[in-house]
């Protein structure tokens, strides 16, 4: 039996402790919006899946959500994808564990598509500690326009609304006119934006003056690195910062600026996010080691970078006495074939 269940659990608590007509997910370009306890009903109405099945939603529909849960209480095998064109083969999934719950792509060293897997408790675990680490709030409802298939996407504004009831306002689209217009209106009863994001977003969005005046009250970075001078300007103009998030498919998060101010350096990626703990190996690389680590890669991981609650990067880096991380390239780069 697979452990799907557990957080399907998890979802009814967060489902039964909603008020009536709470707003749990809406989406603007269609229009809709859904209660916790509607949200519940579109996955009633969906046919079971056999325990052990594969599922493949796309990142840029809000059908990713109802699909997430279906996989949850049937006990199947959620791998979101960004196009069904990316779809693994299924014959991939036949040799998983049966503790897999969930499944990212990822490129391996040779650039070929690998699979990582995850049970329930290691997702669970990456969304409480962004949940905590962040301060992510109900009345900050997020603005989806990250794709919710990637990583950074699913652990930001998936599993928050699932399992620690943070509202989605699904958007799905990074263009200024259209993030300008969205963060203009806001739910009621929200008092601001939680507004995850990658810094060619974040630029596109100080050149259209998207950001001014606008109530976004946690601005988060990810995906890439988050050039200094951008985060200066944005917060120069908005007065808001924007929190750089360092995290990885092989383990969520890793770590976060939980500064008010400007980073010093660009280097400067953060300190450890809540229940996780960070080392430097003997070849200067980062280890993450935590309850959200994957367990492990197929095909499987010949070089140990994966495994036993464990991921060694091949990002070098330093962590100073007040555990502040700072990048310094990475291993790969400094191999000569």
């Amino acid at each position: 039996m697979r452990e799907g269940n557990s957080l399907f659990a998890a979802w009814g608590r967060v489902r039964d402790s909603a008020d009536d007509g709470q707003l749990a997910l809406r989406e603007l370009r269609g229009g809709r919006s859904w209660s916790f306890a509607e949200i519940q009903a579109e996955v009633d109405a969906l046919p079971v899946l056999a325990t052990g099945q594969w599922c493949f939603p796309t990142g840029f529909d809000v059908a990713l959500v109802f699909e997430t849960l279906r996989a949850w209480r049937d006990g199947a095998v959620l791998c979101p994808v960004e196009r069904q064109s990316d779809a693994p083969d299924p014959a991939a999934f036949d040799s998983l564990p049966d503790r897999v719950v969930h499944v990212k792509l990822t490129s391996g060293s040779t650039g070929g598509p690998r699979l990582v897997l995850f049970d329930g408790d290691a997702l669970a675990a990456d969304a409480r500690k962004i949940v905590s680490t962040m301060g992510l709030r109900a009345d900050w409802p997020n603005l989806g326009v990250i794709s919710m298939a990637h990583s950074y996407g699913f652990s930001s504004l998936v599993l928050p609304l699932l399992l620690h009831g943070i509202p989605l306002v699904w958007l799905g689209d990074p263009l200024p006119g259209a993030v300008e217009t969205a963060l203009a209106v806001l739910p009621s009863g929200a008092l601001g934006w939680t507004l995850p994001a990658v810094p060619a977003m974040w630029r596109a969005w100080q050149a259209g003056d998207t950001l001014a005046e606008k109530p976004v009250r946690l601005a988060i970075s990810a995906g890439a690195p988050l050039p200094i001078e951008l985060e200066r300007t944005i917060h120069a103009s908005t007065g808001f910062k924007i929190h750089n998030f360092y995290g990885s498919s092989e383990c969520g998060g890793i770590a976060y600026d939980r500064f008010d101010s400007p980073r010093s350096s660009a280097d400067l990626v953060g300190t450890a996010m809540d229940e996780t703990t960070l080392s430097v190996n003997e070849e200067g690389c980062l280890e993450v080691a935590g309850d959200s680590v994957a367990l492990g890669y197929l095909p499987m991981d010949d070089h140990g970078q994966l495994g036993g609650g464990i991921f060694r990067t091949s990002d070098l880096a330093t962590i100073d006495e007040r555990g502040e991380v700072r990048l310094a390239g990475r291993r790969d780069d400094l191999i000569n074939v």
